[in-house]
């Protein structure tokens, strides 16, 4: 009990007329949207009223300063007793919340960071402690500032293990400075919560991965108070017990209210019946915040010095990930690496090994490595780069999902794509994620095809917006650009060019070099192509790729290591449809792969040299006999 002083009678029960005026404003925005979730707010009033009236330190009117404590509201559609908090604190305006749910508000139905009382999105459940775990890792280690993060979830969302995650990497880490809150209120949506009000199982989960437990009464502000002000070496969880629907007459702790706001009648006549219980009307004010996290500049980050290949030195692009990242870790003390146990594979153990302080193991946990990364790029904290094996991010789909609709911006480097990589077998080979990636809204997907370009990747990545992802191969081929070589986000590269061209080849990473063997087997049989390498497969340079398919006849082949859907392909498809007399050919994988040598694995799947060649004949012969 090092920090705690009993608060005086008078502030428990400002605290506690707090709480209820946020179960009123709560039932009044959901009455007035006719959806949301009343009861999920009205068990966690008193943990909000203690924890930004008496434990927080942050500023009102500026919700995003750097030294704030932190606030992740996991349970994502408990979201109006956020809003009302922040219309309590003097940040909205009261009016604002009966607006709740409408297009032209921005109080949306889950937490959302257009308001800029919210870093990340919630609401696929779940996900906050480990985007909390981010910014608790930042505070700690890389601005070694005094704010905390809190994390408020519920106790439904345990079930999920993405939650356990994040509980097995904060207390490996012994974030000290995070607060995990459950909102044990026993009722999960359509059944009771697994473990209903046995909270003293959750201490015993809570305390064997390393954090420091405490059961409490979630309705008594005293009790909350004191539990805050518990300070440990190790991350603190407080296991609240609640009631839902705390304060409702008739709905508290009742089955079937779980996302049903009252009926107007029936929310006056509660809502008098909880403001008969407020003693003053007297507002609370959060303490301030001690101003001591750094100021950080993370925009334009630009490498030291040129990349330093040779062309025709044959490097594997995910090496080239690793010596460029840990390059770029020189241009920048903000840009950071994580990567989940495979990092003498992604080569991000380059940059551990220049940059130690700045690489964060997050071990065999790949949703919990994304929102981690998320957690430690909020507030433009740090520029994060989180590497695994490119099919592993496939687990991580909803968590890089969310991270789209938290407007993150995080880097993500893929390695170990496609067949190519041979013996390991299909249960090691991205073949769906340039399909993921594409899907994700405002993302950017870079395929480079050698170490020059990869560099090139590293930094553009760096400093744009967005999801990016960075693909990249396992086997080693030839340098194709010089070092002075210019890349843009959707601007392709025409490698091969004649006035001669029959034929367009789209290929990126392994599938380029075989392009290029191809185009010079094929030049013995006077048939001359054309091979472009994308750079970047979204998005996609449209105007060169329809220049050059119009330069050849309108014929387009592409290949790509990757499965038939929603990769380079079906991106030029997509890029030409329409388009009178353009012809697309695609050479994919098309059924589940084995294990072999990624030679026979190409040829095996027809996007080898010989099987372009095969199709390149196949397209100038076709023509030749519509002529």
């Amino acid at each position: 009990m090092e920090d705690y002083h009993k608060p005086d009678q008078q502030t428990l029960q400002a605290l506690k007329d707090t709480a209820n005026r946020l179960r009123i404003s709560s039932i009044k925005a959901t009455t007035a949207a006719g959806s949301g979730h009343p009861t999920s707010c009205c068990s966690a009033a008193e943990i909000m009223s203690v924890l930004f009236f008496h434990t927080m330190r942050y500023k009102v009117q500026d919700p995003r300063n750097a030294s704030n404590d932190r606030f992740v509201l996991s349970k994502g559609h408990a979201a109006p007793i956020l809003y009302s908090v922040w219309a309590e604190a003097g940040f909205l305006q009261e009016a604002e919340l009966l607006n709740l749910r409408k297009i032209d508000s921005v109080l949306e139905g889950h937490p959302v960071p257009r308001q800029a009382f919210t870093d990340v999105a919630t609401g696929s459940l779940g996900q906050g402690l480990g985007a909390a775990c981010g910014m608790a890792y930042t505070g700690k280690f890389f601005d070694r500032a005094s704010y905390r993060v809190y994390c408020l979830l519920g106790d439904g969302e345990l079930s999920e293990g993405s939650v356990w995650e994040a509980m097995a990497f904060a207390g490996f880490y012994k974030l000290d400075n995070l607060v995990a809150i459950f909102d044990v209120n026993r009722l999960g949506q359509s059944d009771p919560a697994p473990l209903q009000h046995h909270v003293e199982i959750y201490q015993k989960r809570c305390e064997a991965f390393g954090w420091h437990a405490i059961i409490v009464d979630g309705h008594s502000v005293e009790e909350l108070c004191k539990a805050f002000g518990q300070a440990k070496h190790q991350p603190t969880a407080i296991i609240a017990k609640t009631y839902k629907g705390k304060g409702i007459s008739g709905v508290e702790d009742k089955e079937s209210w779980h996302g049903k706001p009252l009926p107007k009648n029936m929310a006056e006549q509660v809502i008098q019946e909880i403001d008969d219980r407020i003693q003053n009307k007297k507002k609370l004010s959060p303490a301030l915040p001690e101003e001591d996290a750094p100021i950080v500049n993370i925009r334009n980050i630009k490498m030291p010095s040129p990349p330093t290949y040779k062309v025709g030195e044959k490097w594997a692009t995910r090496k080239a990930y690793g010596v460029a990242l840990a390059k770029l870790g020189h241009a920048n003390d903000r840009v950071i690496a994580l990567d989940g146990d495979t990092k003498n594979s992604t080569f991000s153990e380059l940059f551990k090994k220049e940059h130690p302080s700045r690489y964060i193991e997050c071990y065999i946990a790949e949703q919990n490595m994304v929102s981690v990364a998320v957690g430690c790029a909020t507030r433009d904290r740090t520029v994060a780069f989180a590497s695994t094996f490119a099919t592993f991010f496939t687990r991580a789909f909803d968590q890089i999902r969310m991270a789209a609709i938290s407007e993150s911006n995080i880097n993500l480097c893929g390695s170990h794509c496609g067949v190519s990589i041979g013996e390991d077998g299909p249960s090691q080979m991205g073949l769906e994620d340039l399909c993921m990636f594409r899907a994700i809204p405002n993302s950017t997907v870079f395929y480079p095809s050698d170490a020059v370009a990869t560099e090139r990747a590293v930094e553009i990545a760096a400093n744009t917006k967005g999801i990016c992802f960075i693909r990249t191969s396992r086997p080693e081929n030839p340098v194709i650009y010089n070092n002075n070589e210019d890349f843009h986000i959707g601007q392709a590269k025409v490698i091969l060019k004649s006035k001669d061209d029959q034929v367009t080849v789209i290929g990126a990473g392994v599938t380029l070099h075989e392009a290029l063997a191809a185009a010079e087997q094929l030049r013995k049989e006077k048939i001359f192509i054309r091979v472009i390498d994308p750079f970047t497969i979204k998005p996609l340079d449209k105007k060169t790729i329809l220049e050059s398919a119009r330069a050849t006849k309108g014929r387009i082949i592409t290949v790509e290591d990757h499965y038939h859907e929603g990769g380079i392909g079906e991106a030029v498809c997509a890029a030409v449809v329409g388009e009178p007399g353009v012809t697309v050919s695609r050479l994919a994988v098309s059924q589940v792969p084995r294990s072999g040598k990624p030679a026979e694995l190409l040829r095996m799947f027809g996007i080898d040299k010989d099987a372009i060649m095969q199709a390149v004949r196949a397209a100038v012969s076709k023509s030749r006999n519509a002529e």
